[in-house]
């Protein structure tokens, strides 16, 4: 992690470091160096979360559309966390800005990628009911505070204050997305149900009408 470029070998040991030691890891991260590594190393541990998720899916402890479906996110959310990485970045350094950081957008990029060695990690997490999202949050909001006070220099008070509110908006958005999500799949089944009496109602109708039809 402290050679310029990209150096695909040490990726799984950067990820381990980065999610095991996390306040090491951001203490010696190096601020600077260029965008190409952090960019590969969160691309890959996008491809790698997304395979996580298919497993889980086709093992039935996941929802997924489809077969197909599971497999193509090993594709697409690799270049959707890709562009969305920079946005994140972005908004991260408004952010620690604001909180009193003197490091430039290219640390907060960089903090933004290796955070993104936790993604594996969540998605097994997120197989867990009700408590999954809880820790998810709580994991992601501990991982930023670290980063925070190790990187940017930033007092750890100020810090939790800070993504503790964040992440309790998260949880608080989550929590109604969930109660929604729920809602509309027992809506979708409700419809289904009546669609599937109705077909059966007009089955019946016709077989009647068949049957009345030669004495007429």
């Amino acid at each position: 992690m402290n050679k310029q470029g990209i150096d695909v070998a040490a990726m799984a040991q950067t990820a381990v470091k980065g999610v095991t030691s996390p306040a090491a890891f951001f203490r010696e991260m190096q601020k600077t160096g260029g965008f190409g590594g952090p960019l590969v190393f969160m691309m890959i541990m996008a491809a790698v979360a997304a395979i996580v998720n298919a497993v889980l899916g086709l093992a039935g402890l996941k929802f997924v559309l489809s077969t197909g479906m599971a497999i193509a996110g090993v594709i697409i959310l690799p270049l959707i966390v890709a562009v969305a990485g920079f946005i994140g970045a972005a908004i991260l350094f408004v952010i620690w800005k604001l909180m009193g950081s003197q490091e430039p957008y290219e640390t907060s990029y960089r903090c933004t990628a290796y955070l993104s060695a936790l993604m594996p990690v969540m998605a097994i997490i997120a197989i867990i009911p009700y408590a999954g999202l809880l820790l998810m949050i709580a994991g992601w909001t501990w991982f930023y505070v670290i980063a925070s006070v190790e990187t940017h220099k930033i007092a750890a008070q100020r810090a939790w204050l800070v993504f503790g509110i964040l992440g309790a908006a998260a949880l608080l958005i989550g929590i109604g997305a969930g109660f929604a999500s729920r809602a509309l799949q027992n809506t979708s089944e409700q419809q289904i149900k009546e669609m599937q009496k109705t077909s059966e109602s007009m089955r019946k109708a016709m077989e009647d009408m068949q049957k009345r039809m030669p004495k007429q």
